[in-house]
């Protein structure tokens, strides 16, 4: 359930995804996993999963907003390596559409530098690789019934070709 009140948890198209309101231009991120760890860690600090390859971007969240599966929102930055725990503000240049088990769990993509066309086809053969992984997480830890998938860049949020 959102802050709405209503379920989140959908099979949308990228034109049906919407970002939590008090989503700040500049939010601050809480980096969780940072670039090149194996170990993808959930806000509290538990592990998540251990991935079989390395994340090329710092993953985390922003505290304080949900996305549509009830988790902290994700965010992804670009970058040099950050340490786990770090706490930084950061401005947005993007967000991908992305559902998980059914859920719409959007990614919020922030650097301190524009996009880059490089960056976008980084980003979307990365969350593209993701879904594959995901998809095989649900399926052995029996949970995960509906869909896994990349969308796609989110127009009228990230500036330049979707």
């Amino acid at each position: 359930m959102n802050s709405s009140g209503r379920s989140s948890c959908y099979t949308a198209g990228v034109f049906e995804f919407s970002l939590p309101e008090g989503l700040s231009s500049e939010p601050e991120v809480l980096i969780e996993s940072p670039r090149g760890s194996v170990v993808k860690r959930r806000a509290d600090g538990s592990v998540d999963f251990i991935s079989p390859l390395p994340c090329p971007y710092n993953y985390g969240c922003i505290p304080g907003l949900d996305s549509g599966d009830g988790d902290p929102l994700d965010v992804v930055v670009l970058g040099p390596r950050l340490r786990r725990g770090t706490r930084l503000r950061v401005p947005v240049v993007g967000v991908i559409g992305f559902v998980d088990a059914g859920c719409a769990d959007p990614k919020v993509i922030c650097s301190a530098r524009p996009l880059r066309p490089v960056d976008r086809w980084g980003l979307a053969a990365f969350f593209h690789t993701y879904a594959l992984f995901k998809r095989g997480l649900h399926a052995v830890r029996g949970g995960g019934r509906g869909a896994t998938r990349y969308v796609g860049w989110l127009p009228g949020v990230t500036p330049g070709p979707t």
